[in-house]
């Protein structure tokens, strides 16, 4: 008999597929279920998917690897694809895939399976680590396979005594571990319409959030974020401490419209606060410690990394090579920056390193100014040099006022 090992998240669609592929593969399915950091009790979901047919469940807490190997590197880099989204789901794919490749050759299983659609991201990211990892195992997709609407999904599982959460009521697909939080669906799929409130679970509406601001030190080593407001905590803490706290404040609440790898554009809703105010933190960090040149050489290093996170290319020599120039930037991005957070709203307010290239002598223009402003007169006739003299050798052209008085004449 066949085995296949299938990512379950006991959500709609991979509930569905259990039943529906032993039915048409008469296969053995073993389910895994990983825990990334999205707050459900695993063990119910592990007990779900034996109910629902799996022959094994397994249940791995990954969180740490995920914060270590995954989150970090793309918060270094300041990967956020389309400027908005800091990618939690899209980070969480490339380990599910490895994962998945893990336990199919330890259960020695010909194929892997997970929920993802025909029109989303995640199936491109899930087959091209399982390729990168293993090009010998066969990849099988349920959801992109069996061609039903979510309604017809929620009705094959009461037909077959699945429990499942989702409800022709309540149709939303949510994404969530300790980076954010994705939902899709329903009145979200149209753009003009403004999310419900009810749709939230990370974040306070900004009518709800306290009346005063909070402020928020974070404190970088190297590029890691390592403490708030002086209490140096592991990076899983750090990370749910710095979530709790911006939530509570109504910051990390993102509504865009971006571009889906597969050639469509999508509206999409997402929670991350934690991550919102990291990346601004650490972006305002290494722009104080780095020259002008390097700095930008890094904004378009973010452009590429967002870029190959989303397009589910993680495990490619390209990776690799701008992991190794994000690191090098990282020997000086350590200092503190101070937030302040304010009813959905969350701003820079201080800054401070010891490798800071900003010069107070140098930028001040009271006592102590130590710029020698006379250096400008001469740096200003370099610097314009091409300038004067592409100005003086430009061809005659007629001006436009010439041109009109002559039509005129001719009248």
């Amino acid at each position: 008999m066949e085995r296949i090992v299938l990512a379950y998240s006991g959500g709609l669609d991979t509930s569905v597929a259990i039943p529906w592929l032993k039915e048409k593969y008469n296969a053995e399915i073993i389910a895994v279920t990983m825990d990334l950091g999205q707050g459900k009790e695993l063990e119910e979901v592990r007990d779900r998917a034996l109910a629902t047919g799996a022959v094994r469940a397994h249940v791995l807490d990954l969180r740490e690897e995920f914060a270590r190997d995954y989150i970090l590197p793309a918060l270094k880099a300041d990967a956020i694809y389309e400027d908005r989204y800091p990618m939690a789901t899209a980070l969480g794919r490339p380990l599910i895939g490895q994962k998945l490749v893990e336990i199919a050759e330890i259960e020695q299983a010909g194929a892997i399976a997970h929920g993802s659609t025909g029109k989303g991201n995640d199936q491109v990211r899930l087959d091209v680590t399982t390729r990168a990892l293993n090009p010998n195992l066969k990849i099988i997709a349920p959801a992109r396979d069996w061609g039903m609407t979510r309604p017809e999904e929620i009705e094959y599982a009461r037909q077959r005594n699945i429990p499942v959460p989702a409800t022709v009521a309540s149709p939303y697909s949510t994404d969530s571990n300790l980076w954010g939080r994705s939902i899709e669906c329903g009145i979200l799929e149209d753009p003009w319409q403004e999310p419900p409130e009810e749709i939230y679970a990370l974040t306070k509406s900004p009518a709800e959030c306290p009346d005063e601001p909070a402020y928020v030190e974070i404190a970088f080593e190297r590029g890691v974020p390592s403490a708030i407001n002086g209490v140096p905590m592991p990076l899983l803490d750090l990370i749910a401490s710095l979530g709790t706290i911006a939530g509570a404040h109504g910051v990390g609440r993102i509504d865009m419209v971006e571009n889906r790898l597969v050639g469509i554009k999508s509206r999409e809703i997402y929670e991350a606060p934690a991550a919102a105010v990291l990346h601004a933190a650490h972006k305002e960090l290494q722009k104080l410690v780095t020259t002008k040149d390097l700095e930008r050489l890094s904004r378009f290093v973010s452009l590429q990394y967002a870029d190959l996170i989303y397009n589910g290319l993680w495990f490619t020599p390209t990776r690799e090579a701008l992991d190794a120039f994000v690191e090098k930037v990282q020997e000086r991005v350590t200092g503190v920056i101070r937030l302040k957070l304010f009813k959905g709203d969350s701003r820079i307010v201080g800054r401070k390193s010891p490798y800071s290239l900003y010069e107070h002598a140098l930028a001040t223009y009271d006592a102590g100014d130590l710029f020698d402003q006379t250096a400008a007169v001469g740096f200003i006739k370099i610097w314009g040099l091409p300038v004067e003299s592409a100005a003086r050798k430009a061809p005659k052209v007629a001006s436009h006022t010439s041109s009109v008085v002559s039509l005129a004449g001719q009248k």
